[in-house]
C-alpha cells in the first residue's frame, strides 16, 4: 500500500492503495450524479437534509441516519450546505422523516431540516464522477457498527495514532484539521513514547472513529513523510485536565493551561497555526496550513521579505527572526533596495511556515511582507566583489534550531506574541539583570522563572512589536562565558 502524497491539501483517501474516488463539494456535484426524479413527490429512499453547518462531514450525516436503518449512499454538497442520504429500505427513510417532523434534528449543535428528496435514488455516474472516499468510509463504518457489536473496535471511539517518518511539525492543530473531516473530535493528547510521536484522539462516536481509521491508516500528512499508523485505543474516555499544546478538550475550552512548562517542554522550536479559543482551527490558521504543501511542492525555499527598516535590518537580524521557523542558510539584503531582502531556508516547508507566521507582522515599526521569491537560490557575491556585508551564509551556524529532522523543537513553533520563552539561563543570573537587558527594547510587563527549572523563564513585553524586536536583539545574548540566551515566542501567559 502506498500512502497518499499529502493529507494537508487533499481529501483523505481510502487505504486500498488505489487512486481514490472523489466528489468535490461544488455545484457540479448535482450535475454529475444522476438523480432519478420521483414524479409522485412522495416517500423516497432518499432523504434531503438542508441547512447543514459549514463543518459538517459525511460521517455526521450518516450518524444522523443510523438509528433508522442501513444506508447505501450519501452525498454531501458542502457549498450548498445540503446532503442526500439514501437508505436500503424506503421504510427507514419514512421513519426518519416522520420522527424529525416532530423532533427537529441537529448536527453539531445546529438545527437541520429533514425531508424526502424529489429523487427516488442516488445513482453515481461512473463515467463522469466518483464516490467520495470519505462518504464510503462513513458508510462502511456505520455498517460495521450496526452489523455486529461484538466485533473489535465497532463500539470504540478512541484512536491511537503513531506518526512514522516525522520530518515536519505535527501538533494538535494539524491532527484536529485532518480527523475532524470524519466527525467531531472531542479530546486529544499527544506525547512521545519509544522515540515515536503518538497521539490519542477521542471521536464523538464509533462511526466517526471507524471512518477515520479506515481512511487515514497508512496515509501521509505531508509529501513522503509523517505517515499515520492508526489502531484503536484500550481507553474509552480520555481524561484531559489542561488545554495546551500537549492535550486538548474541545468540549471544554475553559480548562486551565496548566504548568507553563507543558507547552514549552523544549526551549525553542516551532508549532503549527494557533487554535481559536473555541477549540476549532481559526479560518486564517487553517487556510495557512492548506497553503503549505502547494508552495512546498514547488520546491522553493527562498523568501522575498519587503518593507523592512533599511536603517536597522542586517543579515544577522533576519537570520534570528526567520530562524524561529526554520534553519536559515543565506540572507541577502538587496543593494539597490535595502528595504528588501532574500532569505533562503533549508527546506521549502520551513519557508512556508515563515510566510504563515511572519507575513504582515510588525518589525521595527513596519508591517513586513513575506512571500515566496522567484529565485530558487541566494547567490553569494563573487570573490573580490564589494558587498558591504549585505549577503551572509549561515549554513554552518551553531544557532540552527531544527537541524535534526524530527527534533522535538518542531512541536513548539508559535506565532509572534508578547510573551517570550527564555532558556539557557545560568544559575547566578537574577531577574533584574534579565529584565534590565530586555527593557532596552521595550516595556517589560512581567517576568517569571519556571518553578521546576530555573534555566528557563517567561518574559512579557508591552506589545508584539516590542517582543519581536527583543527576540532579534536578545537571542544568543551572552549571559556568561558559556551561556548564551535562547529566545523564542511562547503561547503561555504570565
Amino acid at each position: 500500500m502506498r500512502p497518499s502524497d499529502d493529507l494537508m491539501s487533499q481529501s483523505p483517501m481510502v487505504t486500498n492503495g488505489t487512486s481514490p474516488p472523489h466528489l468535490s463539494g461544488s455545484d457540479n456535484d448535482a450535475k454529475k450524479v444522476k438523480l432519478e426524479q420521483n414524479s409522485a413527490n412522495g416517500p423516497s429512499r432518499v432523504v434531503h437534509i438542508r441547512s447543514l453547518p459549514p463543518d459538517c462531514t459525511e460521517a455526521d450525516v450518516v450518524q444522523l441516519g443510523m438509528p433508522y436503518g442501513k444506508m447505501s449512499n450519501v452525498l454531501l454538497l458542502k457549498q450548498k450546505n445540503q446532503a442526500f442520504l439514501e437508505f436500503l429500505d424506503e421504510q427507514a427513510a419514512v421513519t426518519m422523516v416522520s420522527f424529525h417532523q416532530q423532533n427537529p434534528a441537529q448536527i453539531r449543535m445546529k438545527p437541520v431540516y429533514v425531508q424526502f428528496s424529489n429523487h427516488k435514488e442516488l445513482k453515481t455516474d461512473q463515467a463522469n464522477s466518483f464516490q467520495n472516499a470519505t462518504a464510503q468510509a462513513a458508510l462502511q463504518a456505520a455498517s460495521a457498527v450496526m452489523g455486529g457489536p461484538t466485533e473489535e473496535g465497532q463500539k470504540r471511539t478512541t484512536l491511537r495514532i503513531i506518526v512514522e517518518h516525522l520530518v515536519y511539525p505535527v501538533g494538535i492543530e494539524v491532527l484536529y484539521q485532518i480527523f475532524s473531516k470524519f466527525g467531531k473530535v472531542l479530546k486529544m493528547i499527544i506525547f512521545t513514547k519509544n522515540n515515536s510521536f503518538q497521539a490519542l484522539i477521542q471521536m464523538s462516536d464509533p462511526v466517526a472513529a471507524n471512518a477515520a481509521k479506515l481512511s487515514l491508516d497508512g496515509q501521509n500528512i505531508y509529501n513522503g513523510c509523517c505517515t499515520l499508523r492508526i489502531d484503536y485505543s484500550k481507553l474509552n474516555n480520555l481524561n484531559v485536565k489542561y488545554n495546551n499544546d500537549k492535550s486538548r478538550d474541545f468540549t471544554n475550552p475553559n480548562l486551565p493551561s496548566g504548568d507553563p512548562g507543558l507547552d514549552q517542554a523544549m526551549p525553542f522550536g516551532a508549532q503549527v497555526p494557533q487554535m481559536s479559543s473555541y477549540g476549532v482551527p481559526s479560518a486564517l490558521g487553517a487556510a495557512r496550513m492548506m497553503t503549505l504543501n502547494a508552495a512546498a511542492a514547488a520546491g522553493n525555499a527562498v523568501l522575498l521579505v519587503s518593507n523592512l527598516d533599511e536603517q536597522k535590518v542586517t543579515p544577522d537580524a533576519l537570520f534570528t527572526l526567520f530562524g524561529v521557523y526554520g534553519d536559515v542558510h543565506r540572507v541577502k539584503i538587496l543593494f539597490n533596495k535595502k528595504d528588501n531582502a532574500l532569505v533562503q531556508m533549508a527546506e521549502p516547508h520551513q519557508a512556508q511556515l515563515a510566510i504563515a507566521h511572519l507575513d504582515k507582522v510588525k518589525v521595527w515599526g513596519k508591517n513586513i511582507r513575506v512571500t515566496q521569491s522567484k529565485h530558487t537560490l541566494v547567490q553569494m557575491p563573487k570573490e573580490g566583489q564589494p558587498d558591504a556585508g549585505l549577503t551572509k551564509d549561515f549554513t554552518t551556524s551553531p544557532l540552527h534550531r531544527f537541524k535534526r529532522p524530527g527534533s522535538k523543537n518542531c512541536q513548539n513553533i508559535f506565532p509572534p506574541s508578547t510573551v517570550l520563552h527564555l532558556s539557557n539561563i545560568p544559575p547566578n543570573v537574577e531577574e533584574d539583570f534579565i529584565t534590565d537587558a530586555f527593557s532596552q527594547h521595550g516595556q517589560v510587563k512581567a517576568f517569571k522563572f519556571f518553578p521546576k527549572d530555573r534555566k528557563m523563564a517567561l518574559i512579557q513585553m508591552g506589545s508584539v512589536d516590542e517582543a519581536v524586536t527583543a527576540l532579534i536583539a536578545m537571542h544568543n545574548y551572552p549571559l556568561s562565558d558559556t551561556n548564551h540566551l535562547r529566545v523564542s515566542f511562547s503561547k503561555s501567559t504570565i
